[in-house]
Protein backbone atom coordinates (compact mmCIF):
# COMPACT_ATOMS: atom_id res chain seq x y z
CA UNK A 1 0.00 0.00 0.00
CA UNK A 2 1.43 3.39 -1.21
CA UNK A 3 2.28 5.66 1.86
CA UNK A 4 -0.03 8.90 2.21
CA UNK A 5 2.86 10.98 2.42
CA UNK A 6 4.14 9.66 -0.91
CA UNK A 7 0.76 11.24 -2.48
CA UNK A 8 1.73 14.87 -1.14
CA UNK A 9 5.19 14.50 -1.11
CA UNK A 10 7.08 12.29 -3.90
CA UNK A 11 9.79 14.63 -4.12
CA UNK A 12 12.16 16.40 -1.36
CA UNK A 13 15.22 18.06 -1.01
CA UNK A 14 15.85 16.38 3.06
CA UNK A 15 14.38 13.73 5.00
CA UNK A 16 14.62 11.72 8.16
CA UNK A 17 12.76 8.73 9.22
CA UNK A 18 12.79 7.34 12.77
CA UNK A 19 10.88 4.45 14.34
CA UNK A 20 10.19 2.49 17.58
CA UNK A 21 8.64 -0.96 18.54
CA UNK A 22 5.58 -0.63 21.05
CA UNK A 23 4.63 -3.63 23.03
CA UNK A 24 1.00 -2.60 22.37
CA UNK A 25 -2.04 -3.61 19.23
CA UNK A 26 -1.87 -0.99 16.15
CA UNK A 27 -5.55 0.56 17.00
CA UNK A 28 -4.29 0.97 20.73
CA UNK A 29 -0.78 3.26 19.53
CA UNK A 30 -2.85 5.08 16.30
CA UNK A 31 -4.89 6.83 19.16
CA UNK A 32 -1.88 7.37 21.40
CA UNK A 33 -0.01 9.14 17.85
CA UNK A 34 -2.86 11.39 18.14
CA UNK A 35 -2.99 12.42 21.83
CA UNK A 36 -0.01 12.66 22.82
CA UNK A 37 0.94 15.66 24.12
CA UNK A 38 3.60 18.37 23.62
CA UNK A 39 4.23 18.42 27.79
CA UNK A 40 5.07 14.56 27.32
CA UNK A 41 7.60 15.32 24.51
CA UNK A 42 10.31 16.07 27.15
CA UNK A 43 12.66 17.78 24.46
CA UNK A 44 9.87 19.57 22.59
CA UNK A 45 9.64 22.46 24.97
CA UNK A 46 13.71 23.08 25.40
CA UNK A 47 14.84 22.71 21.91
CA UNK A 48 11.72 25.07 20.47
CA UNK A 49 13.10 27.62 22.91
CA UNK A 50 16.68 27.35 21.39
CA UNK A 51 15.09 27.57 18.15
CA UNK A 52 13.31 30.65 18.90
CA UNK A 53 16.81 31.63 20.84
CA UNK A 54 15.38 31.77 24.00
CA UNK A 55 12.07 33.68 23.03
CA UNK A 56 9.48 31.30 24.56
CA UNK A 57 6.41 30.78 22.86
CA UNK A 58 4.69 28.22 24.69
CA UNK A 59 2.71 25.79 23.47
CA UNK A 60 -1.34 27.37 23.83
CA UNK A 61 -2.29 24.44 25.84
CA UNK A 62 0.46 21.95 26.69
CA UNK A 63 -1.60 19.34 27.35
CA UNK A 64 -3.44 19.00 24.60
CA UNK A 65 -2.64 17.02 21.52
CA UNK A 66 0.65 18.46 20.22
CA UNK A 67 -1.32 16.94 16.40
CA UNK A 68 -3.94 19.85 17.19
CA UNK A 69 -1.56 22.40 18.64
CA UNK A 70 0.70 22.59 15.70
CA UNK A 71 -2.67 23.14 13.98
CA UNK A 72 -3.03 26.01 15.24
CA UNK A 73 0.60 27.34 13.94
CA UNK A 74 -0.18 26.92 10.60
CA UNK A 75 -0.13 22.93 9.72
CA UNK A 76 -2.67 21.60 8.03
CA UNK A 77 -3.85 18.02 8.11
CA UNK A 78 -3.09 16.53 4.56
CA UNK A 79 -4.85 13.11 4.95
CA UNK A 80 -5.39 10.04 7.49
CA UNK A 81 -6.04 6.22 6.69
CA UNK A 82 -7.33 5.85 9.81
CA UNK A 83 -5.30 3.27 12.56
CA UNK A 84 -2.23 3.66 10.08
CA UNK A 85 -1.28 6.52 8.97
CA UNK A 86 -1.53 10.42 9.74
CA UNK A 87 0.13 13.11 7.67
CA UNK A 88 0.71 17.07 8.59
CA UNK A 89 2.14 19.61 6.24
CA UNK A 90 3.44 23.39 6.81
CA UNK A 91 4.63 25.81 4.14
CA UNK A 92 6.53 28.89 5.89
CA UNK A 93 10.71 30.15 5.45
CA UNK A 94 11.85 27.82 8.25
CA UNK A 95 15.15 29.13 8.07
CA UNK A 96 14.11 32.90 8.56
CA UNK A 97 15.20 33.72 12.46
CA UNK A 98 12.20 35.94 12.07
CA UNK A 99 8.52 35.39 10.46
CA UNK A 100 8.82 32.15 10.04
CA UNK A 101 5.86 30.51 10.96
CA UNK A 102 4.19 28.23 9.16
CA UNK A 103 1.08 30.23 7.00
CA UNK A 104 -1.91 28.01 5.91
CA UNK A 105 -2.31 27.08 2.38
CA UNK A 106 -5.49 25.73 0.70
CA UNK A 107 -3.84 23.02 -1.27
CA UNK A 108 -0.79 22.04 -0.20
CA UNK A 109 0.59 19.98 -2.75
CA UNK A 110 -0.21 22.88 -5.89
CA UNK A 111 1.59 25.60 -3.91
CA UNK A 112 4.94 26.51 -5.48
CA UNK A 113 5.15 30.34 -4.77
CA UNK A 114 8.66 31.46 -4.99
CA UNK A 115 10.86 31.42 -1.26
CA UNK A 116 9.08 29.03 0.37
CA UNK A 117 9.51 25.39 1.60
CA UNK A 118 6.85 22.77 2.23
CA UNK A 119 7.43 20.65 5.11
CA UNK A 120 5.48 17.61 5.69
CA UNK A 121 5.57 14.54 8.42
CA UNK A 122 3.97 11.68 8.88
CA UNK A 123 3.39 8.65 11.71
CA UNK A 124 2.51 5.14 10.02
CA UNK A 125 1.48 2.09 12.30
CA UNK A 126 1.51 -1.18 11.17
CA UNK A 127 1.71 -4.51 13.10
CA UNK A 128 4.79 -6.20 13.86
CA UNK A 129 5.65 -8.76 16.42
CA UNK A 130 3.20 -8.69 18.94
CA UNK A 131 2.63 -5.41 18.73
CA UNK A 132 3.02 -2.21 16.44
CA UNK A 133 6.17 -0.29 14.76
CA UNK A 134 5.93 3.25 14.70
CA UNK A 135 7.55 5.09 11.98
CA UNK A 136 7.91 8.95 11.55
CA UNK A 137 9.25 10.13 8.78
CA UNK A 138 9.60 14.53 7.84
CA UNK A 139 10.32 15.46 4.36
CA UNK A 140 11.00 19.19 3.05
CA UNK A 141 10.98 20.78 -0.11
CA UNK A 142 12.25 24.26 -1.49
CA UNK A 143 9.06 26.23 -3.66
CA UNK A 144 12.16 27.64 -5.76
CA UNK A 145 16.33 26.68 -5.87
CA UNK A 146 17.13 29.48 -3.58
CA UNK A 147 14.17 28.27 -1.52
CA UNK A 148 15.76 24.90 -1.48
CA UNK A 149 19.66 26.12 -1.04
CA UNK A 150 18.71 27.93 2.04
CA UNK A 151 16.63 25.31 3.93
CA UNK A 152 19.42 22.93 3.15
CA UNK A 153 21.84 24.88 5.25
CA UNK A 154 19.52 25.37 7.90
CA UNK A 155 19.29 21.81 7.88
CA UNK A 156 22.61 21.65 8.48
CA UNK A 157 22.29 23.30 12.13
CA UNK A 158 18.79 21.53 13.07
CA UNK A 159 19.00 18.45 12.03
CA UNK A 160 20.08 16.40 14.89
CA UNK A 161 17.79 18.85 17.04
CA UNK A 162 14.99 17.64 14.48
CA UNK A 163 15.83 13.83 15.39
CA UNK A 164 15.73 13.86 18.84
CA UNK A 165 12.35 15.65 18.65
CA UNK A 166 10.85 12.68 16.89
CA UNK A 167 12.58 10.24 18.77
CA UNK A 168 11.14 12.04 22.05
CA UNK A 169 8.08 12.52 20.48
CA UNK A 170 8.09 8.41 20.10
CA UNK A 171 9.40 7.48 23.23
CA UNK A 172 6.42 9.80 24.65
CA UNK A 173 4.14 7.96 22.62
CA UNK A 174 5.36 4.45 24.29
CA UNK A 175 5.07 6.23 27.74
CA UNK A 176 1.13 6.94 26.75
CA UNK A 177 0.48 3.49 26.39
CA UNK A 178 2.14 2.18 29.38
CA UNK A 179 0.22 4.19 31.33
CA UNK A 180 -2.85 2.70 33.36
CA UNK A 181 -6.52 3.45 32.36
CA UNK A 182 -7.36 5.46 35.25
CA UNK A 183 -4.73 8.18 35.12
Amino acid sequence: MRALLDEVMPEYDVHEVHSLWMPAPPADVFEAVKAVSAREIRLFGPLMRLRRFGRSRPVRDPKAPVIEEMQKVGFIPLGEQPGEEIVYGAVGRFWSPTGNMPRATGDFCAFNEPGYAKAALNFTVRAERDGSLVTTETRIVGTDADASRKFRAYWLLIRLGSGAIRRSWLKAIRRRLAKPLTE
